[in-house]
């Protein structure tokens, strides 16, 4: 089966989520493509009982990521912004999981391109929170 790049992805993108303040993050951008690559991946997998488990466990949490930072970016900035990015970097680990988890279920090369995104998306969260954490203790100095 043939994936979408995340160029192509993002082409194809109503003009009304990219009008969105978060749209600005690559992060949100990555984890929106990455749950578009969950989306045709659990697509073949729920004709396999095994397949299907792993399928609504990985819809969950990859689902998660982008939705977790859709409300922390809601919230502000500040505390509350950060917890929920902590939760969609913890969203970000579990679905790195469950694709390892599923590597009976996909080609070497679609399972590294899924683990390494998920890395990617780890990194720039992880990131972004630090950055944040570090203009908040500015601040209360």
């Amino acid at each position: 089966m043939e994936y979408l790049s995340f160029e192509e992805w993002l082409r194809n993108v109503s003009e009304r989520v990219k009008r969105e303040p978060i749209w600005d993050s690559l992060g949100y951008r990555k984890a929106l493509f990455f749950y578009e690559l969950v989306w045709q991946d659990c697509g073949e997998w729920r004709y396999d009982p095994r397949g299907k488990a792993i399928a609504e466990q990985l819809i969950r949490c990859a689902g998660s990521i982008s939705a977790n930072m859709e409300e922390g970016h809601g919230r502000g900035y500040g505390k509350e912004r950060n917890w929920f990015y902590r939760i969609a970097i913890g969203s970000a680990r579990e679905s790195k999981g469950w694709y390892w988890r599923a590597h009976h279920l996909l080609a070497p090369q679609a399972l590294e391109q899924r683990l390494a995104l998920a890395d990617e998306i780890i990194g720039i969260l992880i990131s972004e929170l630090s950055r944040q954490q570090h203009i908040n203790q500015r601040k209360s100095e």
